[in-house]
């Protein structure tokens, strides 16, 4: 049963410091449920994370020497961006060679030594792959544009103009300005969705097809588990290039409002999921998609008709959500309802983080915290993004001249870019948050100084203590293993709470969404369980051992947590 948690976690400070023995291996497993079910997943953007060399850039050693930090924290799986050779033109989404690593973050040995430390901390590691382009540096595209003869002519998109100076049609990249670009070499267009120097692969191509799968089964056999596929929605393309359908207005680009019928989500995208899938079953590795989707029914159709596509197509909707108890409530309960198995994100590399997203400017702790209990409580696999755990903020650059994000550069200063969300690492209150002794790539906010690893630990009420709480709890918790998620009190405008049963396991989920005390009530008996009682396990705010389920009174942004007896 779960261990009994006070308001400060006082008792779980002493177990973490000792976790690492206790954590030595995956997430459990129960029956013949596949191992990513009930793991963690930690997104590491690696520029960003620790510095070994003093470079100023993080690399695979630096990750190396944080796996007792994860371990102890509670991840079972880290996601590393991008970390193949590469330009940097778009920080490592331009590769230049799948199957090396870039000389930023080492090399294929210092990769070969993280996976195998990985799996001695029971961490498995998956690999971010770029699916829909390569760098325009990349041996295959090199040979492609060097002649209308070449080999690998075919492996891209190539087109004569509609007439001179005019592009194939009217489709705009996802960057800004046309996705076709002229080539004098052959005097014909290549088709970018991303930058220009991001040409789009060929997937009517069968080579293309088959040296993808083979790429991913060269790095299923060094060790790793599994790959997040990035821009999946942009596999194909019309082949007739029929131009998109304007809308009216401009975006912040300048650019025509357009809709991608034609370049964007075309059915075969399926098709070569399934192929990928192919590949990952041989392995018992897992997909996971960056699948933006604008409702539940869009996103069921990435885990295929047969469940034979991506096993983990990750909710990216969440990350948009008003923060209010009714929005997280029908949301939460159309994807449980989906048939698929959920995978909760709150921040990424492409979005700021969290802390300021979810945040109201006063009460961004608390709030953070909130969140924490949200989607590590529910049923299915959440993605932390790195820092979220320590309340890492947004450091937006205040000048263009600053700005390292071409993003940011194109689109200065109505959108900032997303240097904000992927600056370094806060390990401790030294010069340079502990991330290196050298200049850092990013500039570190101020904020360092309270927000860091070191620091937090030693606080019992921080938010790293209550994200490590939460993860043992969820290990160890038959209900947040395996439960069943039941949404109570649905019409509350300010509490959301539900229940995670399974079998006579039960957890109680409640968190006041709202600025002012609230009060809740529960009669569980229709689920099973009559005692009136919940056993305190975990509470932001200042509980008994046991609380009475006729009235749980929450402080503003309170979270309570109890185990239902029968």
């Amino acid at each position: 049963m779960p261990t009994k948690i006070s308001r400060f976690l006082l008792l779980f400070l002493a177990l973490f410091f000792a976790l690492p023995e206790m954590h030595s291996q995956s997430a459990p497993q129960a029956g013949d449920a596949p191992w990513w079910k009930h793991a963690v997943f930690y997104e590491i953007y690696p520029r960003s994370y620790m510095d070994s060399n003093g470079d100023g850039y993080g690399d695979l050693n630096g990750i190396a020497s944080k796996l007792d930090y994860l371990q102890a924290l509670g991840v079972d799986a880290i996601w590393i961006a991008p970390c193949f050779p590469s330009p940097q033109v778009d920080f490592g989404y331009d590769v230049s060679d799948y199957e090396n690593i870039d000389k930023t973050y080492g090399t294929l040995g210092d990769f070969d030594r993280l996976e195998k430390l990985g799996r001695e901390h029971g961490i498995k590691i998956i690999l971010d792959f770029v699916v829909n382009h390569t760098s325009d540096q990349h041996p295959w595209f090199l040979d492609s544009r060097s002649s209308r003869t070449a080999k690998k002519r075919n492996w891209y998109i190539w087109r004569d103009g509609k007439a001179p100076n005019q592009p194939p049609n009217n489709w705009i990249s996802g960057f800004g300005g046309s996705a076709w670009q002229w080539d004098d070499k052959t005097n014909q267009y290549y088709y970018h969705y991303f930058y220009p120097q991001q040409p789009d692969l060929n997937w009517r191509n069968p080579a293309v097809v088959n040296a993808m799968y083979d790429t991913t089964a060269w790095w299923y056999k060094r060790g790793v588990a599994g790959f997040r596929l990035d821009a999946v929605d942009t596999l194909y393309e019309d082949p007739a290039l029929k131009d998109n359908p304007v809308l009216p207005g401009k975006d912040d680009r300048g650019d025509p409002n357009m809709r991608n019928e034609y370049n964007q989500k075309l059915p075969e995208v399926h098709t070569a999921l399934q192929g990928l899938r192919t590949v990952a079953n041989k392995y018992d590795a897992v997909l996971i998609g960056e699948t933006w989707t604008s409702d539940v029914n869009e996103l069921k159709r990435y885990y295929g008709s047969r469940n034979d596509e991506l096993q983990m197509p990750m909710d990216l909707m969440f990350i948009n959500l008003k923060f209010s108890a009714p929005v997280f409530r029908q949301h939460i309960a159309g994807i449980d309802a989906s048939g698929g198995w959920p995978v909760y994100v709150i921040g990424n590399h492409d979005k700021p983080r969290s802390w300021n997203r979810y945040g109201d400017g006063t009460h961004n702790d608390h709030i953070a915290k909130d969140m924490a209990a949200l989607y590590l409580t529910l049923r299915g696999t959440p993605i932390l993004y790195y820092g979220e755990e320590i309340g890492m903020q947004n450091n937006d650059p205040v000048r263009k001249e600053d700005v390292k994000d071409p993003v940011g550069r194109l689109t200065w200063p109505t959108d900032k870019g997303r240097d904000g969300e992927r600056t370094p690492m806060q390990w401790n209150g030294t010069p340079n948050a502990g991330f290196t002794t050298g200049i850092p790539w990013l500039p570190i906010p101020v904020t360092y100084r309270t927000y860091n690893v070191a620091d937090e630990l030693q606080d019992p009420n921080s938010i790293l203590n209550w994200y490590k709480g939460l993860l043992a709890l969820r290990h160890k918790d038959p209900a947040l293993i395996d439960g069943d998620y039941i949404a109570l009190n649905q019409d509350d405008p300010n509490v959301l709470s539900y229940l995670r049963k399974h079998n006579d396991d039960a957890v109680l989920v409640v968190i006041n969404m709202s600025a002012a005390p609230q009060k809740a009530s529960f009669d569980l008996k229709p689920q099973g369980f009559n005692s009136g009682h919940a056993k305190t396990l975990m509470t932001t705010q200042n509980m008994g051992a046991t609380q009475k389920l006729s009235e749980i009174a929450l402080q503003p942004f309170a979270v309570y947590i109890g185990e239902v007896a029968k």
